[in-house]
């Protein structure tokens, strides 16, 4: 910063040797010499000799300053009488030189002229020259301006060293005099007069023109087009008819597309723009080229759990519910049998051209073999199969690839109650069944284990006698009595009176499960599958039997009633109420159809 120095007066100086008039004239001299010389401005001088890289100058002061020869550029054909224009930097150091620099000189003059014709928010032109912390040094008419980083562009910059050396025009953001400093910004001016051009061309375009456009980002949902000071949104919905997995598979940035101008919000400066558009909608005259029935051939383009899409056409996608997929495979997910960009045959099924949707089926592509089924499996023919799967209430047999038929638990044992399949099967058995019903419409078979077989009880007339004596094991314990296993899958009842002479309060106190036995039968009920036993009775001499009361109902005179087959009932779980069997409901036969298709979903 210019200042002005405490100057010598003539008092610092020895002048007894001349007259008193001269010593005032000389002073008077000096004293004006001084007078306009301030540190830090510029003064004009004329070179007096170029020495050896070094140049005197004379600005009219007491004495000559020197300049080092690099501050003049043509050193060479400087002569002595030169004019130059330099700063008095130092009127006088510790050895009373003054100090002169042509740089500075130069430098001042060069920022006077910027400061003349600029001002914030005017434009310059200049060359980048160097890389600083946090930006870029730029050369303006010889004076240095800064550059931040964050206002090269509009766009983020990788590589600052790719402008080194490259001019352009940049727009004073700040001018600081003390400091002599200049802020800089080319993104400024950019955007400057892309808001200048996005109004012109908003002015300009109409929806339903066509643009070309530079791709200038791209994002998940789509891409932003530059239309040339403009940026429009092209939406991946918008790219393609088709299906778009990602916009870059489409477009890339860099690169110059055309595209349809779909809306224009001059509010907000925003443009929507289309690609697909360029192109006829193949769904406008869908049911003539896919008329439903029609076979088709396609590719998997993508899958989800409840079926598949498959791109008949570009742009034209039908979805295979996992219900259409097979006639005979359970199909629980479309990847469990389809995997994306499959080739397949499909049917079409529906069409609604409104929500651009068309349902296909592969499986309508094949004959249905439940169409022959009830042919193939009559009613009543035996067959075999392999036991696939087991259920509460039964098992499923497969007689061929794809169609299996269900053995309910009530149709396995003639003399059993079965809890679960699995007391009489084993998973992958082959086993003997009848078909007993078919119903193709709900793709379902009734097989019977049993049904193959004979039934013991049809002949257990010819068997067994009232009054026989039987031996057998105690197969189970009751409250009221003891259940004697005469044969497989045959049980005679010994009511707890039935069991001695003397009375019993607990069945355990006389039977245990195992035990071998000998009892005289007191009744058969073919019918309701039921044989009376009377280990009391046995040790009666044949000729004495006689079938009593007693021995039926298990009371004696005066009690109250209650039959022989009630005994039985709560045996083999079944209840009764007001004098009538309930037959229980979870899982038996009756309710076998609805378990099957809810085991099925």
């Amino acid at each position: 910063m210019e200042k002005e120095m405490k100057r010598k007066t003539h008092k610092d100086f020895d002048l007894s040797q001349f007259g008193d008039d001269k010593q005032a004239a000389m002073a008077k001299m000096y004293e004006d010499t001084l007078i306009n010389f301030k540190e830090g401005s510029i003064v004009p001088g004329k070179v007096v000799e170029v020495r050896n890289n070094e140049v005197l100058v004379d600005i009219g002061y007491k004495s000559e300053g020197l300049i080092a020869g690099e501050e003049f550029r043509d050193l060479a054909t400087l002569k002595p009488g030169d004019p130059v224009e330099v700063v008095l930097e130092q009127i006088e150091d510790d050895d009373g030189k003054i100090i002169l620099s042509k740089t500075k000189a130069e430098q001042q003059r060069m920022w006077d002229n910027v400061l003349s014709s600029s001002e914030e928010g005017s434009v310059l032109e200049g060359e980048i020259k160097s890389r600083v912390k946090g930006g870029l040094i730029v050369d303006v008419s010889g004076v240095k301006g800064f550059l931040p980083g964050s206002q090269l562009d509009v766009v983020p910059v990788r590589n600052l060293d790719d402008y080194l050396g490259k001019r352009f025009e940049f727009k004073v953001m700040k001018i600081d005099r003390e400091r002599r400093n200049i802020v800089l910004s080319r993104r400024d001016l950019i955007e400057q007069r892309r808001r200048d051009k996005r109004k012109s061309l908003l002015a300009d375009i109409k929806i339903g023109q066509l643009r070309s456009g530079l791709v200038k980002n791209i994002t998940d949902f789509g891409a932003f087009i530059d239309l040339g000071g403009l940026d429009g949104l092209l939406h991946i919905t918008d790219m393609s008819w088709g299906r778009v997995s990602h916009p870059s598979k489409i477009l890339k940035v860099g690169e110059t597309t055309e595209v349809v101008i779909l809306g224009i919000d001059f509010e907000k400066e925003r443009v929507s723009l289309g690609l697909k558009q360029k192109t006829p909608n193949p769904w406008d005259n869908i049911e003539s080229k896919f008329p439903v029935g029609s076979r088709v051939h396609g590719r998997v383009v993508n899958l989800v759990p409840y079926g598949a899409f498959v791109e008949i056409e570009e742009g034209v996608e039908g979805l295979v519910h996992v219900s259409e997929i097979s006639w005979i495979q359970r199909v629980g997910r479309a990847s469990d049998v389809l995997a994306i960009s499959d080739e397949v045959d499909a049917v079409v099924l529906n069409i609604n051209r409104a929500d651009q949707k068309i349902s296909l089926g592969i499986r309508q592509t094949t004959a249905n073999p439940w169409d022959t089924v009830r042919d193939k499996y009559p009613v009543g023919s035996r067959v075999k199969g392999i036991v696939r799967n087991f259920t509460s209430y039964g098992a499923f047999v497969e007689l061929q690839e794809g169609i299996d038929g269900m053995i309910h638990v009530s149709d396995m044992s003639w003399t059993r109650k079965v809890n679960h399949p699995s007391e009489i099967l084993k998973k992958a058995d082959t086993v003997d069944v009848v078909v007993l019903e078919v119903d193709p419409s709900n793709q379902r078979i009734s097989l019977g284990l049993k049904q193959a077989q004979s039934d013991p009880w049809s002949s257990i007339a010819e068997r067994y006698k009232v009054g026989q004596k039987v031996t057998g094991k105690v197969s189970k314990l009751a409250s009221f009595g003891a259940f004697i296993g005469l044969e497989e899958g045959i049980d005679g009842l010994v009511h707890i009176s039935q069991i001695g002479d003397q009375h019993l309060e607990k069945v355990r106190d006389a039977l245990k499960v195992g035990q071998e036995v000998t009892a005289r039968v007191v009744k058969i009920d073919p019918v309701e599958r039921r044989i009376g036993l009377s280990i009391k009775a046995a040790t009666m001499p044949d000729e004495e039997f006689v079938v009593q009361e007693d021995m039926l109902t298990g009371l004696k005179p005066g009690e109250d009633l209650v039959d022989l087959a009630g005994a039985f009932d709560e045996a083999f779980g079944v209840s009764q109420a007001n004098g009538q069997v309930q037959e229980w409901r979870p899982g038996d036969k009756k309710n076998a159809k609805d378990d099957e298709k809810n085991e099925k979903k």
